[in-house]
């Protein structure tokens, strides 16, 4: 399945959400994207559609087993690259704005390089 950035970033925001909460909702993630309630909803009815998640009659999300999957995915670009740049001595804020960036459109290869430097560096 060819998911869009967009996507990966609503699933990696109900990702950290659910870190933080136990539940999460449209409302939820509108609040912590600064997005409007509409643009949520038509993502999430998107999501749904793709069968990446599951919404139920209280309007708690969940993640199908491929959702959660893709979710983690890009949360561990993320959270390594963020690293990586720290590393090099980008400013923590700058390091996770590129990250965030970057964790969409970087290729397998050379995340997987950058993975593979990281662990022979610690």
């Amino acid at each position: 399945m060819d998911l869009h950035e967009s996507g990966e970033m609503y699933l990696e925001t109900i990702l950290m959400l659910k870190h933080k909460n136990q539940y999460v909702r449209s409302i939820d993630i509108a609040h912590e994207m600064n997005f409007s309630k509409p643009s949520v909803s038509r993502a999430i009815k998107l999501l749904k559609e793709s069968k990446l998640i599951e919404v139920d009659k209280k309007g708690y999300i969940e993640f199908t087993d491929e959702g959660r999957k893709i979710a983690e995915k890009v949360y561990n670009r993320h959270t390594t690259l963020t690293n990586f740049f720290i590393s090099l001595g980008v400013s923590d804020a700058q390091a996770e704005d590129d990250a965030c960036r970057l964790e969409h459109i970087i290729s397998e290869e050379s995340y997987q390089c950058i993975q593979n430097y990281l662990t022979k560096q610690s």
